[in-house]
């Protein structure tokens, strides 16, 4: 990347210019952050000390919380910061920086979601055979899977924007650095790493949503065939949260980044990517929270006694979590 333009720092679009509303967004983002950290937070805490749910599940929530937090952690408090300071900048290595961890827990959320659904139909379709399909071994092994990946797409994808050249406009009409924007104000033909953005967004992403869907078609089918009611509301309540979560990621990226140009101004745009960027780690703890009735009552043990947050090994997990 060295002596690739002049170029030394970029220009953030605000979300406005008076003082009064640059307080009043940096209050709101502020609140909104810590909302995400103290709810993802909490539900590592809740699950952690709690043995009976360490299961694959709640394994891998605990792994989309982390993501959460940190996701969140990328774009919210340096655009909190800009609006207190009054200030818009951010250098080269920080666009890096920014660029790369968005694009990282993007992929490792949309991974992470993806083994959870996996999850949900071993448990539902395979009950008896599901301790064998779903053992500690696979799910360490899906886990690193899904980090890997996400750390070689970042990669790719950074190194590929910024092998370009940025020798003219500097202003990112976003309150982050996000590459479809870098791709507009690059002085370089952009067409090749347009073309290689999208298809790897599309591979990546149709395989996920596909996997995705086609493992609820399976676990609703499984599902309706059950003659007990109560066991059908059983299993529709493990599988509505997540469902519910991944809907909010896929709806909130896809307006964001495949919605048509007649919807696109700097102000939709900045909303959109608040949609993408901070509503899904608000709320992904919430909506577990609600439609869990054990996350309900560790999360009621973890306020009142504050426990120590650490992992006690791996158990034998439990089907029916």
């Amino acid at each position: 990347m060295a002596n690739q333009t002049t170029v030394t720092e970029f220009v953030l679009l605000g979300f406005a210019d008076l003082r009064e509303l640059q307080v009043l967004h940096s209050v709101v983002f502020l609140a909104i952050y810590l909302v995400a950290l103290a709810g993802n937070f909490l539900l590592i805490a809740a699950v952690a000390p709690n043995h009976h749910l360490h299961s694959p599940m709640y394994f891998f929530l605990v792994n989309l919380s982390i993501v959460d937090a940190c996701y969140i952690s990328t774009t919210v408090p340096k655009s909190t910061v800009n609006s207190l300071m009054s200030s818009k900048q951010i250098s080269f290595s920080g666009c890096i920086a920014q660029v790369f961890l968005v694009i990282m827990f993007t992929s490792a959320e949309l991974f992470f979601l993806t083994a959870m659904a996996y999850d949900r139909y071993a448990a539902i379709c395979h009950p008896l055979r599901y301790q064998l399909i779903m053992n500690w071994n696979v799910c360490l092994q899906m886990a690193a899977a899904s980090w890997v990946t996400s750390v070689t797409i970042a990669v790719v994808d950074t190194v590929n924007t910024f092998s370009l050249h940025f020798c003219q406009s500097n202003i990112i009409e976003q309150y982050f650095c996000d590459i479809p924007q870098l791709l507009k104000i690059s002085c370089t033909d952009t067409a090749t790493a347009q073309s290689f953005v999208l298809a790897g967004t599309l591979s990546f992403g149709s395989f996920c949503f596909t996997f995705i869907f086609v493992s609820y078609v399976y676990i609703f089918s499984a599902v309706f065939k059950i003659q007990s009611a109560q066991s059908r509301q059983k299993a529709f309540s493990t599988c509505t949260p997540h469902l519910t979560v991944f809907c909010l990621f896929f709806f909130t990226a896809s307006f964001s980044y495949m919605r048509p140009k007649a919807l696109s101004s700097p102000t939709v745009d900045l909303l959109a990517a608040v949609l993408y960027t901070a509503l899904p780690p608000v709320m992904n703890p919430i909506i577990y929270s609600l439609r869990n009735k054990d996350i309900q009552l560790a999360l009621g043990r973890a306020m009142t006694n504050m426990p120590c947050i650490s992992w006690v090994g791996l158990e034998e997990m439990d089907p029916k979590h």
